[in-house]
């Protein structure tokens, strides 16, 4: 059998690394000790395998799921052999933690190591009419991959501030805090809105990660956004 789907680009990665690309935007995890993953996001593994609902970890962070609507259902990975991830076929990006964290919105996230922290935050002055703004922070020492829907944006905040459409957010470093401002009057309001009504103002050392494209926002409150010294095929020039 001949064909350009057996060429050299489309065949496994050969790698001992715990986390490779496959491809731009194919995962591909290579297990040695266990990760977490959002469930739904495997698409195929080779060897053997063990597929675990990872619970919150305690009743705070279980309250904080159920209150806030944070979709954010993780699994666990175990076994031995390779598992691959994607979604919806965004652009995969890893981010390596050295004791440092992010905050990231859940829709964004995909895999990361098993020991890393992770917690659900709210964002700082997220009221009812801008949803209540929740987001995932991860920190600790290990590997991250997020998506993205198309090729993101990294934008440094210490110079100027900074806005970002809260459904166009992918996530930033912890070091920032981030406000949320509206761009609604009285008239956009009557008239429906504009769909930019809020955003996040950033201004400090940091980083903020934009994707060129927004998310539908969800019907109940949640949503999210995310946040140096990380290093990563994302930071590529």
């Amino acid at each position: 059998m001949r064909s350009s789907l057996f060429d050299q680009t489309n065949l496994e990665l050969q790698s001992e690394q715990t986390f490779a690309l496959q491809n731009p935007q194919l995962l591909r995890v290579h297990l040695g000790g266990d990760v977490l993953a959002v469930k739904g996001a495997m698409v195929a593994y080779q060897g053997q395998m063990r597929f675990d609902h990872e619970k919150a970890g305690s009743v705070a962070k279980l309250l904080k799921k159920a209150v806030t609507g944070e979709d954010i259902s993780l699994m666990r990975v175990s076994g031995d052999g390779e598992v691959f991830f994607a979604s919806e076929a965004g652009f995969v990006h890893l981010v390596e933690l050295t004791g440092d964290g992010m905050s990231v919105n859940a829709r964004n996230l995909l895999a990361f190591d098993s020991s890393i922290a992770w917690d659900i935050k709210r964002v700082q002055g997220a009221g009812m009419m801008s949803g209540g703004l929740f987001n995932t922070t991860l920190q600790g020492t290990g590997t991250v991959a997020i998506h993205t829907v198309g090729q993101p944006v990294i934008l440094e905040c210490a110079q100027q501030p900074t806005y970002v459409d809260v459904q166009a957010c992918v996530g930033w470093s912890l070091g920032l805090t981030p406000q949320i401002v509206s761009s609604m009057n009285v008239r956009s309001m009557l008239r429906g809105g504009s769909g930019e009504a809020f955003q996040y103002a950033f201004h400090g050392p940091g980083f903020v990660i934009v994707q060129p494209s927004e998310w539908v926002p969800p019907p109940t409150t949640g949503g999210g956004g995310a946040g140096g010294g990380m290093l990563g095929n994302l930071f590529d020039g």
